[in-house]
């Protein structure tokens, strides 16, 4: 991976060498105008003409167009973090590229056929829906940088480019490294992704693609075994994080994926209305092609009774899984009744390790593997403000039988107000993991492809987006055979091995999940106040689902532009807050959570003071993290239990776009 990064400097270099009289401010014009010929050569605006901020498009997976944004805005703020978005519903550990605990859950099902597992290790893995594709004026780059804790850093950045209007490309590679203050927390992670998005000229053709190589890789110290007597007691002997006792150190987990993605389609008819360029009616026939291997690995020099016994001295887990998907379609759309698509599709999966494991009660296999087919059909329709859209999935063979039916319909009264509807109902088996695991920790290992059942969820929900009166979203979900890890408790535990019995089960109640999230912001002159507040309840039979039950995160900030507007300056103070639930526990040997009831944890404050500025195009950001973390005789902040919530820190760094 380190080669990627070495390329993608070159390239960076190349973009910003080749830059003479670099545009104006986006913020302040959100114009640039052309001057180079070498640029109007490859197919950019002719020489003179005006490019904006809008022919710089970021195209989603879901083909939903968005433009590059300069500004600097409270939301900036909250996406300037690890994973690039919004991590309200988390809950991250002391170091970076550590897992996220959950604050609020979406239980939704995106794909028709169960996951790799390892979910607490996938937080930064890029999935197929995560990948963007780029149109571009001229080439683009966007790096972002920001310091970790103690030694290490985080870089992520992007070069988009095209030889012509059609034809564009991309490449980028997101970096981290962050030793940590805890002994033994070192993170790792690295994600390339190349894509390319061409057009021809009359439109008929559309071809997208991208590869994607990706790989996050943290030491396992296993928490603190002795956090009342060190952490909680607040003793200055242990403010030097180092000095505090670990569970062990000699254990790593890693998660790597590589995968190569294609999609194209060719219109045979297409009309246009009248003499205009806008299509009346078009018939297309698609493909669309996915193969991605992928693996999850646990090793440690020496088995650890905190695991429960060892088949072996040395514990060297690995399952793998690869997939290969293949999706034909025929998509009709008329101006007057909507785009249609039918598809059909065939998946092949190959879930495996490489052993054969034979006990004295069972045999446990090496592999799963088959081939699915499923139809599926997608329909979107705009009327004015009314849209409509849905779509659906029915695996017809295979034993991973399942189905996936989304619908939602939304209306703009202008462009203040937009009320939108969904529903969702998916059936689906649970990741492999679930069904299969093979270990070297003798309690780790299970088969349970005969026994577990279809995971069926139904959600209502409904958005409400005002400008003026902010953004409310109420979504209810109800789950049936919903899958969980937790403790055996037909297993008898002995002292220092409690995570010796953790393994899958199926809840066989019904489990009803309600969740309330309303955000509003107040401004008054250079002064504004940012709200955001959730609430959820959960109806179960047993506790297998914990969330806290409110969460919310206010930021009060002054914005104003200084130096005769030559900087725009925002500061404020930020506090998160959520009440004390049981917390989920975490399992490093699975890279899971799992349920435990015993141990309530939360219900602190976290305070964060940030400076940010913005520059021409470059925004920077300080900030204090968590500076509270001092106040007070005990130590309470915990992000699962036996793993600490960070220390006060000192984090800066930038996001700077060149356009050339």
């Amino acid at each position: 991976m380190r080669y990627f990064f070495l390329l993608f400097l070159v390239l960076s270099c190349t973009a910003l060498s080749a830059q003479d009289n670099p545009p104006p401010d986006l913020q302040k014009s959100d114009t640039l105008k052309r001057k180079s010929k070498k640029a109007r050569d490859k197919g950019a605006p002719p020489e003179g003409a005006e490019i904006t901020i809008a022919d710089y498009k970021i195209i989603s997976f879901a083909r939903d167009t968005t433009f590059l944004d300069t500004t600097l805005t409270i939301q900036k703020e909250y996406k300037y973090n690890y994973l690039r978005k919004d991590d309200f519903e988390l809950m991250p550990f002391a170091n970076i590229g550590q897992p996220y605990n959950k604050l609020g859950v979406d239980l939704d099902r995106l794909n028709l056929y169960p996951k790799l597992g390892a979910k607490a290790k996938h937080a930064n893995y890029w999935e197929l829906e995560d990948v963007d594709y780029y149109n571009v004026a001229t080439p683009l780059s966007d790096l972002m940088f920001k310091t970790t804790f103690e030694q290490g850093q985080m870089l992520d950045a992007k070069l988009a480019f095209n030889t012509s209007r059609r034809l564009n490309f991309s490449i980028g590679y997101k970096s981290l490294r962050s030793l940590g203050k805890y002994r033994f927390n070192q993170g790792e992670s690295g994600n390339f992704t190349t894509t390319t998005n061409y057009v021809t000229k009359n439109g008929r053709y559309q071809l997208r693609a991208h590869i994607a190589a990706q790989d996050v890789k943290t030491e396992e110290n296993g928490g603190l075994p002795l956090k009342e007597l060190q952490f909680e007691s607040a003793d200055p002997e242990f403010n030097d994080r180092v000095k505090l006792d670990i569970r062990f150190a000699d254990a790593q987990n890693k998660l790597l994926g590589k995968r190569y993605f294609l999609d194209h389609k060719y219109k045979l008819i297409r009309t246009r209305k009248d003499s205009s360029r806008i299509e009346k009616t078009s018939l297309a026939i698609g493909h669309q092609f996915n193969y991605e291997t992928k693996f999850y690995q646990y090793t440690q020099a020496a088995q650890n009774t905190y695991f429960g016994e060892g088949l072996l001295g040395a514990i060297d887990d690995r399952m793998n899984l690869k997939t290969m998907y293949n999706q034909l379609s025929a998509d009709f759309y008329n101006a007057t009744l909507g785009s249609l698509q039918g598809n059909i599709s065939l998946y092949n999966y190959n879930y495996f390790t490489n052993s054969l494991l034979i006990t004295d009660d069972q045999t446990i296999t090496n592999q799963l593997e088959g081939q699915e087919v499923a139809l599926g059909a997608t329909y979107r329709k705009q009327i004015k403000g009314f849209l409509v859209k849905g779509s659906v999935k029915y695996n017809l063979s295979g034993t991973l039988t399942g189905n996936i039916l989304d619908a939602s319909a939304s209306y703009s009264f202008n462009d203040k107000h937009k009320v939108k509807a969904a529903i969702h109902s998916s059936s689906r088996m649970p990741d492999f993991n679930f069904l299969l695991y093979q270990s070297d920790y003798v309690n780790y290992n299970w088969q349970n492809t005969n026994t577990f059942e279809n995971e069926r969820v139904n959600a209502l929900n409904f958005d409400f987006q005002s400008k003026v009166w902010g953004n409310l979203s109420a979504k209810f979900t109800t789950t049936d055979n919903y899958a969980y890890f937790a403790s055996d408790p037909s297993i008898t535990l002995v002292e220092g091995s409690e995570q010796a019995s953790i393994k899958p089960f199926q809840e066989t109640n019904s489990v009803n999940y309600l969740k309330l999230k309303y955000s509003k912001e107040i401004k008054v002159g250079g002064f504004a106040l940012s709200n955001t507040v959730m609430y959820q309840d959960v109806q179960q039979t047993n506790k297998v689902l914990n969330v806290p039950q409110l969460v919310t995160r206010n930021t009060l900030y002054f914005s104003s532009h200084v130096f005769k507007k030559a900087m725009f300056l925002q500061t404020g103070v930020t506090l998160k807050y959520f009440t004390s639930y049981t917390m989920d526990a975490y399992n490093p040997v699975l890279g899971e959570f799992y349920i435990q009831n015993t141990e309530e944890l939360g219900g602190f404050p976290m305070l964060d003071f940030f400076i940010n500025a913005k520059v021409q195009q470059t925004r920077i950001f300080l900030k204090a993290e968590h500076f509270n973390s001092s106040f007070g005789d005990t130590n309470s902040f915990y992000a699962a239990p036996n793993y600490p919530y960070r220390d006060f820190v000192i984090r800066f760094g930038l996001v700077w776009n060149f356009f050339s």
